[in-house]
């Protein structure tokens, strides 16, 4: 996220960029309009290529739905794990107390730092070497840890949103810190955050396709599999793309629903 103030320094231009896809709106004319010309064509070209071209497009699509499931087991699990690694380190970045802002600022650096590639080898195959994770547990594990950096970062910004004057209000009230938390700040910063998790939700949905280098049977690794036993390397990774954007389309979607329905300004 960058901020740019304009020249008279009396508004902020917030930009907010992240890796997955983009959220469709209403207001945004062109981006809507591209969105729904993706989301038909992609289903469109699926439907074509399955019925014009039964062997392999309908073989490769009755071998992949065990990946889709496990790529959204891994995704899912991930998230909720990132969530609460999120919280807990967001709390930590604005906590006055200098040791847990020091852990999670030390946390955050390191884990921004690495790639999620290296972090999935490094649990994987360096720490398998003492304790012996299992495959998708490591790849949870490892996704969860990497976007659980990015998370703490979004509630410290939604968190830090919120005027000051809001905790006041709630500790003139008889509130101690947590409970003013809990009840005032937290609720009101999920409005300001929800976007950015949106986001990242689906950008963890498209990383997951690197488990598969893990023997995960996520949706690519299925893929490859087909591919490898069959040669049919253009059908199947085609029709593994296609199924990829048609997901992250439709989750994009659904979040710009939940979004339009807490009432979130975009």
């Amino acid at each position: 996220m960058a901020e740019i103030a304009d020249k008279d320094k009396t508004k902020q231009l917030v930009i907010d960029v992240g890796d997955g896809a983009a959220i469709p709106s209403k207001e945004d004319v062109g981006l809507f309009t591209a969105w729904r010309v993706s989301f038909v064509g992609a289903i469109a070209i699926v439907a074509y290529l399955a019925i014009s071209n039964p062997d392999p497009y309908w073989e490769i699509l009755k071998f992949l739905p065990d990946g889709i499931l496990v790529t959204f087991q891994v995704t899912v699990a991930a998230i909720i794990l990132a969530l609460i690694i999120g919280l807990f380190t967001g709390l930590g970045r604005i906590s006055k107390n200098k040791i847990l802002n020091g852990i999670a600022s030390l946390y955050v650096e390191i884990i921004r730092g690495i790639p999620l590639l290296v972090q999935l080898f490094y649990i994987y195959f360096a720490l398998g070497r003492i304790v012996n994770v299992p495959a998708m547990a490591s790849a949870i594990i490892a996704m969860s840890v990497c976007y659980g950096a990015y998370m703490g970062e979004i509630f410290r910004a939604g968190i830090e949103s919120i005027p000051k004057g809001q905790m006041e209000a709630a500790r003139s009230l008889g509130m101690t810190s947590a409970q003013a938390m809990r009840h005032v700040i937290l609720p009101q910063a999920i409005k300001t955050i929800l976007p950015p998790i949106g986001n990242e939700f689906v950008a963890l949905l498209k990383d997951s396709s690197l488990v598969s280098i893990l023997a995960v049977s996520d949706l690519l690794r299925r893929g490859r599999e087909f591919a490898a036993a069959s040669f049919n390397y253009f059908e199947t990774y085609t029709m593994v793309a296609l199924v990829y954007l048609i997901i992250t389309l439709f989750l994009s979607k659904l979040i710009s629903i939940m979004e339009d329905r807490v009432g979130v300004d975009r």
